[in-house]
């Protein structure tokens, strides 16, 4: 009789030790309030009344860190905020050393951020945003490795500046683009100067090649602008001109007759 009664206690108390943990899991079991272990994934017992457990989830958690109003090392006021990527690597640090780790590595998060914004100038922040990521990544794994977790991946999120700081950013843009215009026309000027000095130089080796240079660019100069262009010819044009139809006018000459 007493086998019936005791048997259906033990049963219960099985029932109740059983546990599971799913494969992203492990326990922390504490038995009479010293560390006995970690058990999981899969099946596993705890001795009832003697074991309790923790369960960490080991899979990677995202936490986006709220919007920072920080200063910058040029005293520029600017507002924060990033991403931070983590996972848990050893569940019984996780437990043992650390209160409550989430909280822990998102205060340690933010207050890094903060601190790296200040190391660095408004442009560092706004152009080296990898460098300041990977310096934030570094600070921030450093710190959390006594706690069993590992910093996957830091990425500032958005920068906020002021206005006023905006319209004197876009000032000094687009006076940067003006410089560089120019510059490229300045070079092309100069570039185009070269040839012109370099077609007068071989012009001035063909005074009939010049003139006729001349003369295209007046003719263009007539049409373009649909007017009657009065041309004066120099006297070495012309000259060189009535040469050349002389001799095509003489053409060649008849053989004198012989002797009959």
């Amino acid at each position: 009789m007493s086998l019936l009664v005791l048997l259906p206690v033990v049963l219960i108390l099985l029932a109740f030790s059983l546990r599971i943990a799913q494969e992203y899991q492990r326990a922390i079991v504490f038995r009479l309030g010293r560390y006995a272990g970690t058990r999981g994934p899969g099946l596993y017992w705890l001795i009832p009344f003697l074991e309790r457990q923790q369960t960490i989830d080991m899979r990677t958690k995202t936490v986006e860190l709220e919007q920072q109003e920080t200063i910058t090392k040029d005293s520029v006021t600017i507002k924060v905020n990033a991403v931070l990527w983590f996972r848990v690597i050893n569940p019984a640090d996780a437990v043992i050393k650390v209160a409550n780790f989430n909280q822990a590595v998102y205060q340690l998060a933010v207050t890094a951020l903060r601190n790296i914004i200040g190391q660095n100038q408004l442009d560092e922040v706004l152009r080296e945003r990898a460098h300041i990521n990977g310096s934030l990544l570094q600070i921030v794994d450093a710190a959390t490795e006594a706690w069993g977790v590992k910093i996957e991946l830091v990425e500032i999120k958005d920068v906020e500046i002021p206005g006023s700081m905006q319209r004197a950013m876009a000032r000094e843009a687009e006076a940067i683009r003006e410089k560089r215009a120019r510059i490229i026309k300045a070079e092309a000027e100069l570039e185009a100067s070269r040839k012109l000095t370099q077609g007068a130089l071989e012009m001035e080796k063909s005074p009939i090649a010049l003139e006729l240079r001349r003369m295209q660019m007046l003719s263009e100069i007539g049409i373009d602008n649909n007017t009657t262009t009065v041309v004066l010819i120099p006297s070495e044009f012309t000259n060189a001109a009535k040469s050349f139809s002389q001799m095509v006018g003489q053409g060649p000459q008849p053989a004198s007759a012989g002797p009959q």
